[in-house]
């Protein structure tokens, strides 16, 4: 593969791309399945069985199961082989991720494990800590955790106050604090912390449990995923060797920002595992329950739920994947001179993206699956309630939605203001365009009307993200629900076109309705978000100008909807 063989992140909004340009879950090869097909059969044989247990926190369970999850090799696939792992792509470790997600709060212990936990030590650990600690991480021997929030540090990660001094002989770090919300904290025996060394100076590092001063608050009481552990990390005056800094000192912030970017793509992967879970026993309820002498999956409107959930569940699989394979596709790209962290800062708009998009659809279909279920689906001893239950951390882990929505928008600026994106000339040509009463398309090609909508998409996302800029200049990330528009164009334009690519790359008719679907759905949110945009941006005859080519860029034809998803469960 050429070394210049990849997408700029953020770049599809300035492009036409291609089947060839994404990578789709029709695209599994037969090892990956093969290892999402074992990774399915241990959650459904040993995971699932023992549930109950992990909700009632027996964590001797959870650390049981993660050792055999260790011997099948489930947790060294992101670890080199030089160091204990299987070094496979990013491919299949989503489809791991995806699978495991069937475990429920276990596929949190999982992950916390095998992303966040190891995956610092495996991008930007020395070649000694990668030796003393990768080998026992892939094999379970060891349990890893990540320890960055604190109580008056959350989105704001760089406000922590953990301290690290050196010590008087040089020989260690003296750190002192809290670490709050930490996964895995009950079991784990690695740590990757991050603290303040002289107060400015934002380090990450690699401590043990076993390291003297190290302690634990009591596990919280929390809504859902119970089946994971969740406690306090105390630091008191806890000597960490200096050989334990992971990567450069000041510099921890670039290690924390980009695993939360693989954390969150990792996030995406899981909660379409979940969905499809949830899709599926809603079906199968809806299948059995009888009212009025017919199962209620005969009546339309539950005919109507069950079809926008698998639509919303095609496009956020769809996404998670084009994306997964965005990373891939750079990873692989790299020479020994490049830079890991802008290998995997490149795509940190699509990651937050599909974070935001998976972990919001997940909520939708878990909270249709309950009322799908009507009152059983309120009890306790019924799947649906945990899923759903389950499902709402999504939107606050790995960075709340909000802040990726901030984080997404606020990158596509930065990135166009640097030079990396040619976005501002795109929007000041596409304005001279509508002034002289352009736009014209005369594709009549397969789904011609969903390309031509798909372009549309990405215009109406370029002019009104130029047009924010031009208005509000350097002050543009103050207007924060302008951001927030900005972000949800992004997403519903970048979902849209995972699903028409896809449909394309491998047609038939279950896709070419999803395709439909999605992007009329989407371009009904656009058009209203867009105009919310303009009244906020623009006013008077340019306001009139703006709107009237607002109309022009999402006029299509006639979509009966409420046909096209009864056609899609026939």
């Amino acid at each position: 593969m050429s070394k210049n063989n990849w997408k700029r992140g953020g770049s599809f909004l300035l492009e036409d791309l291609t089947v060839s340009d994404i990578f789709t879950p029709e695209d599994f090869d037969d090892e990956q399945l093969l290892i999402g097909q074992v990774t399915e059969d241990f959650v459904k044989k040993e995971v699932v069985p023992n549930v109950d247990k992990m909700e009632n926190h027996n964590f001797d369970v959870s650390v049981r199961l993660l050792k055999e999850a260790g011997d099948l090799g489930l947790l060294g696939v992101d670890v080199d082989e030089e160091y204990g792992g299987l070094g496979l792509d990013k491919v299949t470790s989503a489809l791991i991720a995806e699978k495991m997600s069937l475990g429920g709060g276990f596929s949190v212990s999982f992950g916390a494990h095998v992303g966040i936990g190891t995956l610092p030590i495996v991008l930007f650990g020395k070649a000694e800590q990668k030796q003393k600690y990768l080998p026992d991480l892939a094999l379970g021997n060891k349990l890893a955790a990540y320890a960055l929030t604190e109580p008056g540090a959350g989105s704001d990660a760089l406000g922590i106050k953990t301290s690290a001094k050196l010590s008087d002989d040089g020989k260690y770090y003296i750190l002192t604090g809290e670490k709050q919300w930490i996964t895995n904290s009950g079991f784990a025996d690695v740590f990757v912390v991050y603290a303040k060394i002289d107060g400015d100076k934002f380090t990450a590092f690699i401590l043990e449990r076993m390291y003297a001063g190290v302690s634990f608050g009591q596990e919280e009481k929390k809504l859902g995923i119970k089946s994971s552990s969740t406690r306090t990390l105390i630091l008191d005056n806890v000597l960490v060797p200096v050989e334990n800094v992971l990567g450069e000192i000041g510099k921890g912030h670039h290690i924390a920002f980009n695993i939360l970017n693989i954390g969150r793509l990792k996030l995406a992967v899981g909660a379409v595992g979940a969905a499809k879970q949830a899709l599926k026993i809603s079906k199968q309820y809806a299948e059995e329950r009888k009212q009025f002498g017919v199962p209620i999956e005969k009546f339309n409107l539950i005919k109507n739920k069950l079809a926008s959930m698998t639509v919303k569940l095609f496009s956020s699989e769809s996404v998670a994947y084009r994306t997964v394979g965005l990373l891939d596709e750079r990873l692989e790209c790299l020479s020994k001179d490049d830079n890991v962290t802008k290998a995997v800062a490149e795509y940190a708009i699509e990651c937050s993206l599909a974070k935001i998009y998976c972990s919001e659809v997940l909520d939708f279909i878990v909270d249709e699956g309950v009322q799908i279920h009507g009152g059983y689906g309120y009890m306790s001893e019924y799947e649906i309630e945990r899923l759903y239950r389950d499902s709402r951390i999504n939107r606050i882990f790995e960075g709340t939605n909000e802040i990726n929505r901030l984080l997404a928008a606020g990158t596509l600026l930065k990135k166009s203001l640097k030079g990396e994106l040619e976005l501002f000339d795109i929007a000041e040509k596409l304005q001279l365009e509508i002034l002289s009463l352009g736009l014209a398309d005369d594709d009549e090609s397969f789904l011609a009307e969903q390309k031509k909508l798909v372009k549309n998409m990405k215009k109406i996302c370029v002019l009104a993200t130029g047009l924010a800029a031009q208005t509000f200049g350097k002050k543009v990330d103050k207007e924060q629900e302008v951001m927030a528009i900005i972000s949800d164009l992004m997403t519903l334009t970048y979902a849209s076109e995972s699903v028409l690519l896809r449909t394309e790359k491998n047609p038939d008719d279950f896709k070419i309705l999803c395709a439909k679907i999605v992007i009329e759905e989407a371009v009904v949110e656009i058009e209203v978000l867009a105009r919310q945009l303009l009244n906020h941006t623009s006013d008077g005859d340019t306001l009139k100008l703006l709107n009237s080519s607002l109309r022009k860029l999402t006029r299509r034809e006639t979509v009966n909807l409420i046909k096209l998803k009864r056609e899609l469960l026939k």
